[in-house]
């Protein structure tokens, strides 16, 4: 389902009855694809050192999903989903969302991949180009079965705001957007229009 640009805050208070519309029964499984005006979302488990300072001017908002620090903004997609995991049977539904991102993406002539996290490791959960940086964020909740929050693909953000927090709790981290990779092959990037169609075809919930 595609909404546009939304307010973080009204997405997160939709959200809450998209999940209690699952749980009844009354709808099925949704994937819900949208964008955010400039703000950074904080898993509880972020160090608030790992936060930028005021003086970036960006809002930072705690939020109840995994995972740690991430910028939304323009040029980013979005995509939250609420699917009954209980319908669809055992599932570890992180590999699946890397999974359909990187078939999505790669369908539109951009090899990626999926990094397991060595042990005592801050989590690599995302998609990757394959020489490292980070194209894909994913952070999720599962609350009585049912999923929310999801992933953020960079089509064309300002990628310089990564540079004032430390991004998914990884230091070292080197974010990456679909533009940029265009560039640095000589090709058009994809439009919006078609990374959500792949996205939407690759992960789409019934």
């Amino acid at each position: 389902m595609e909404l546009g640009q939304v307010e973080y805050d009204v997405a997160a208070k939709e959200m809450q009855g998209w999940v209690e519309e699952r749980l009844a029964g009354t709808a099925g499984d949704r994937l819900f694809l949208l964008s955010h005006p400039p703000v950074i979302t904080y898993g509880p488990r972020t160090v608030l050192d790992d936060l930028p300072a005021e003086a970036a001017g960006i809002p930072a908002v705690a939020v109840d999903r995994g995972g740690f620090a991430t910028y939304h903004g323009p040029g980013q997609l979005v995509g939250y989903l609420v699917i009954d995991l209980k319908q669809r049977g055992p599932v570890d539904v992180v590999r699946w969302v890397e999974n359909g991102l990187i078939e999505a993406l790669g369908s539109l002539g951009f090899p990626l991949v999926r990094r397991d996290t060595p042990k005592g490791a801050r989590s690599l959960v995302g998609v990757w180009t394959e020489d490292g940086r980070k194209l894909c964020s994913i952070g999720m909740r599962i609350r009585r079965g049912v999923t929310s929050h999801g992933f953020s693909v960079n089509v064309d953000p300002d990628l310089t705001v990564f540079h004032t927090f430390t991004s998914c709790g990884l230091h070292d981290v080197t974010m990456v957007s679909l533009a940029e990779l265009a560039a640095e092959r000589g090709v058009p990037a994809p439009t919006d229009t078609a990374v959500r169609d792949a996205i939407a075809r690759s992960l789409g919930a019934a």
